[in-house]
């Protein structure tokens, strides 16, 4: 089989130049579309501002503690389409939107939580925004005050879940191996 070669097209003189403006005229004002008079930049949900020109299950991953999967489920106990936009949303739908994302834990399954078992309590949680921080924070300190593998780990500033340090994860300035002086 023979593969044929595309010809380049040809450009005409005329159309590789773009048509010059008068100087003596003024440039006219870029026309909004309709969808972008209503839009929203900013809608604000659990404390974040989240991007209005991005889909509503995109823009709810903003939030600590919300992936791909969290976002979806959102979306569908608010009754929103998660591909709209979410600038475009009314606000009914965007309180509806705040009200689950605040009722979020009751609502789903014990396996669908990022934190099914709490050390303390035992029950389940779905934490949230600065709330992810801050108890990772305080599960680090458990595990140092306790004097646990991970707590060392943690401590010492090394690998913590059993990755290898002989090649990789190496500090310090000295570099390969050095060349004794004669």
């Amino acid at each position: 089989m023979e593969k044929q070669k595309a010809k380049p097209d040809k450009v005409k003189p005329e159309q590789a130049k773009p048509d010059k403006a008068k100087p003596d005229q003024p440039k006219p004002a870029p026309v909004k579309a309709e969808g972008e008079k209503d839009l929203k930049y900013f809608v604000r949900v659990r404390n974040t501002d989240l991007d209005g020109t991005k889909s509503v299950h995109i823009s709810l991953t903003k939030i600590d503690g919300i992936g791909r999967t969290t976002a979806r489920v959102i979306a569908r106990l608010a009754d929103v389409d998660p591909l709209v936009l979410m600038g475009k949303i009314s606000d009914a739908e965007a309180d509806r939107l705040r009200k689950v994302v605040e009722a979020y834990g009751p609502q789903v399954p014990r396996w669908m939580l990022n934190r099914p078992a709490d050390v303390y309590t035992g029950e389940g949680k779905h934490l949230m925004g600065t709330d992810v921080l801050m108890t990772r924070d305080d599960d680090v300190n458990r595990m140092r005050k306790i004097r646990c593998y991970r707590g060392i780990r943690h401590e010492t500033g090394q690998k913590v879940r059993g990755q290898r340090t002989k090649s990789t994860g190496r500090t310090g300035t000295t570099v390969g191996v050095k060349k004794k002086k004669e």
